[in-house]
């Protein structure tokens, strides 16, 4: 293929592509004319020397039409999606799904599965004893329209070249890439047959993006290439320094899921969700100026609107809906051991890091080190102390649930580093740094 030396040599020289030229690399990605080599030497080029914001439009429309792109002409609410850039204990979709379909938004969600140190949301999903991921097109369809919301994998004749690319940005080391990254993200969420998105980036020690300046340049990215798709785009910044929530590991992320649809979840990870689901009623057109819409998202939750959208969510996947009155259901681990708090002296938490906790929770089980990896449903870690928390000699800062003595040994002795301490009350940071519109 010689027009490929050509599109790798204007890139490499640090040239804007055309669209046609970008359009024929992914044609070759696809049909699998351009070699392996060609594609990996053209992403590290795009790597070092970047894209314009017409490149990226361009990048991102031919990855999406790469494959099949849904189309919910029949669907009459507002069809708004959320995406996480990823991080520890992250269950928001588990309970935005639902909360936003209460509060009348339509939310066909295509999500991920694990790898690494943060958790997907399928792996939670599957801890759920029948729940299916995998829906066919008619009954993905007649789901939206029933109940408003499903959540499924990404299915085979889906951005086909995403993964191809994402699978050879893996082994060249151009993850980083922000145009990659970008096109990644958005052409397998316009695949859904979305109006409108609205995204979650992190930044901290459990996520992606480690500081928030790389995290706002990623913000900003997405938020302008979505808008130049044609579809209202919106981030929101949030920090991942220590977990969100309070427990990490699949089934044990769905019994605080399903705490939260109770009204009894973590302020951190509420405060999160509600933020998320405000923004998508606004790109909705639902709430665009409504001053009391965090008090109607609350009353969905005292009451049981929002749970019941869960359990309808569970039942119509193929799972079971009596997880939520009875979570002993779910997946248990054989071994449950705390780790306390050691020193003589009274203290506070001064950080909790993400990154160890969810290391810890992959060591366990939980995460994969590979996409082969199998996980066990059962294992993680539930924390009792956050950022800013007092604690005494004595206290248990967080347990471990195992299923395999040595790997638990193996956590816990990690875990010992997760937590730093002081001696004087701290100001605990607003775990939303920024809305970008």
């Amino acid at each position: 293929m010689d027009a490929a030396i050509d599109i790798i040599a204007c890139k490499r020289d640090g040239k804007s592509l055309s669209r046609e030229q970008i359009q024929q690399f992914i044609d070759g990605v696809v049909s699998g004319e351009m070699p392996n080599y060609q594609v990996s030497a053209l992403l590290m080029a795009v790597l070092l020397n970047g894209m314009d914001d017409e490149e990226m439009v361009a990048l991102t429309d031919a990855m999406l039409h790469s494959g099949r792109v849904v189309e919910l002409p029949e669907i009459a609410r507002p069809k708004v999606d959320k995406h996480s850039t990823g991080g520890v204990g992250d269950k928001v979709s588990l309970i935005l799904a639902p909360l936003a379909a209460a509060a009348g938004l339509c939310v066909p969600m295509m999500s991920g599965r694990g790898l690494g140190h943060t958790g997907g949301t399928l792996d939670k999903l599957e801890s759920i004893p029948g729940f299916s991921v995998e829906l066919d097109d008619l009954p993905y369809r007649a789901q939206l329209q029933s109940i408003h919301q499903a959540m499924i994998g990404q299915s085979a004749d889906m951005v086909p070249a995403d993964r191809i690319m994402y699978a050879l940005r893996d082994v060249t080391s151009t993850v980083e890439s922000i145009p990659l990254i970008c096109s990644s993200i958005l052409s397998k969420k316009l695949a859904e047959g979305i109006d409108a998105l609205v995204l979650d980036v992190k930044c901290g020690r459990g996520a992606f993006m480690q500081t928030e300046a790389a995290a706002r340049e990623l913000a900003e990215a997405l938020v302008r290439i979505g808008v130049g798709m044609g579809k209202p785009t919106s981030a929101i910044l949030t920090r991942m320094d220590q977990p969100l929530g309070c427990a990490v590991g699949n089934a044990l992320e769905i019994v605080e899921v399903i705490d939260c649809l109770k009204g009894e979840g973590p302020k951190d990870l509420m405060q999160v969700t509600f933020a998320l689901v405000e923004e998508m009623l606004r790109l909705g057109g639902l709430a665009p100026a409504d001053p009391n819409v965090r008090a109607d998202l609350e009353r969905l939750i005292a009451d049981g609107s929002a749970l019941r959208c869960f359990q309808q969510l569970v039942e119509a996947q193929g799972g079971d809906a009596s997880i939520v009155d009875h979570p002993t259901r779910l997946p248990l681990a054989q071994s449950v051991e705390p780790l306390c708090f050691e020193a003589v002296e009274p203290a506070y938490v001064a950080s909790v890091d993400a990154r160890i906790i969810g290391d810890a929770a992959r060591v366990l089980g939980a995460g994969r080190l590979n996409l082969d990896s199998v996980i066990d449903p059962a294992v993680g870690v539930v924390l009792f102390k956050k950022l800013g928390d007092p604690v005494i000699p004595g206290d248990a800062l967080l347990e471990v649930h195992a299923n395999d003595t040595t790997l638990c040994l193996a956590a816990l002795t990690q875990l010992r580093e997760a937590f730093t301490f002081t001696n004087e009350p701290i100001q605990v940071p607003d775990v939303i740094l920024d809305t970008l519109c």
